[in-house]
């Protein structure tokens, strides 16, 4: 059982910083917070700005429960400007690369694999499709077993597998996200086509859609040291000098 609490980010890049951020924030950040927080990275992706808002990356961090949350909130907040004084470096750094972004708290579905248990089951896609929908308010729960029950059959034919499914808290039980790992690019256009043919996957979509309000599909790839990419957690080996 998932016992996890996890904070999801989208994050607006600056330029054509988005390398510099996501090794930044894996090299340079992960390691850190595995130490001091028990803090693991589950993912850092870029956006495929083709489906979405563009330069962006999707951060996503897996925290020990809602009490290792808190202790990394108590942490974070003691500095000047609301952040902890030991990273004051890190932050001007990042600054450079990031002008801002938007957070939540995601709560997985109980069957919902942590990283550990992703790594080491070898889960890995060329891409990824990541599913922010919104529904009714009191239905995000069931939103994600009708995916795992219905939805994750129908798309598994296309090589697609629900690695994620995860609630947002701090709303009205209204919203819901789904990451799937995709094995090839072809995988990915196959099942897009299939959701507007008449198949399975069509009438799925047709049958849920009273509990919907938003449906949301972009497209993610691996950071270079994401743990789905290279099958575990950045180490302080892969850090480099970000204080020049």
């Amino acid at each position: 059982m998932n016992d996890r609490v996890y904070i999801h980010e989208f994050i607006e890049i600056r330029g054509h910083h988005r390398a510099d951020y996501m090794h930044h924030m894996l090299a340079n950040w992960s390691p850190t917070a595995q130490a001091d927080r028990q803090q693991l990275a589950y993912g850092v992706w870029a956006l495929l700005g083709s489906t979405g808002q563009w330069p962006q990356t999707v951060n996503l961090w897996e925290e020990q429960g809602w009490s290792g949350l808190a202790r990394s909130f108590g942490g974070e907040t003691v500095g000047r400007g609301a952040q902890d004084p030991k990273l004051e470096r890190w932050w001007a750094k990042a600054a450079e690369f990031r002008s801002g972004g938007t957070d939540r708290i995601l709560v997985p579905a109980p069957w919902t694999r942590t990283i550990e248990e992703l790594c080491r089951d070898g889960v890995t896609g060329v891409v990824y499709a990541h599913e922010l929908v919104r529904v009714q308010p009191g239905t995000a729960v069931e939103l994600l077993e009708r995916a795992r029950d219905q939805a994750a059959p129908l798309l598994g034919a296309f090589g697609w597998q629900l690695i994620g499914a995860f609630t947002t808290a701090m709303v009205d039980d209204d919203e819901a996200l789904l990451l799937w790992a995709i094995p090839t690019w072809q995988s990915w256009a196959d099942a897009e086509a299939a959701h507007r043919d008449r198949t399975p996957l069509r009438a799925w979509r047709t049958e849920i859609r009273p509990m919907v309000t938003r449906w949301q599909r972009v497209l993610l790839t691996d950071a270079p040291l994401s743990p789905l990419r290279i099958g575990r957690q950045p180490a302080v080996s892969d850090r480099t000098d970000w204080t020049d």
